[in-house]
């Protein structure tokens, strides 16, 4: 993921999980909401519950690899937050990735 296609800062993170709309399913919970940006934007907070600092980078990183593959960031404008649950790491990648992809498909930005 690009950084053009990430977001970083807290007033923006806080703006869409407080104005977007919501998506659950038991490891995800989506934030998404149309940006005027020319791009789709993604911010991804993991909890601390999880784990320490080294298994919540590797869930962040595996949460961007799923999102590469998955997402078209040219077509759409949307910010999206993806807050993680502890119930990520009781599934398989796979797993993971075919939840992932459909909450991303309802919202209609995969590929």
């Amino acid at each position: 993921m690009k950084v053009i296609n990430r977001i970083k800062d807290n007033q923006e993170f806080v703006f869409t999980v407080r104005k977007g709309n919501v998506l659950k399913h038991n490891p995800f919970l989506i934030h998404y909401l149309n940006n005027d940006k020319n791009v789709c934007r993604i911010g991804i907070s993991v909890n601390k519950k999880i784990g320490n600092a080294v298994t919540r980078n590797r869930v962040k990183r595996q949460t961007r690899a799923m999102c590469d593959s998955l997402v078209n960031y040219t077509s759409h404008t949307f910010d999206i937050v993806i807050i993680i649950k502890a119930e990520f790491l009781n599934n398989s990648f796979d797993d993971n990735r075919v939840i992932l992809n459909d909450l991303l498909s309802k919202i209609g930005i995969t590929k």
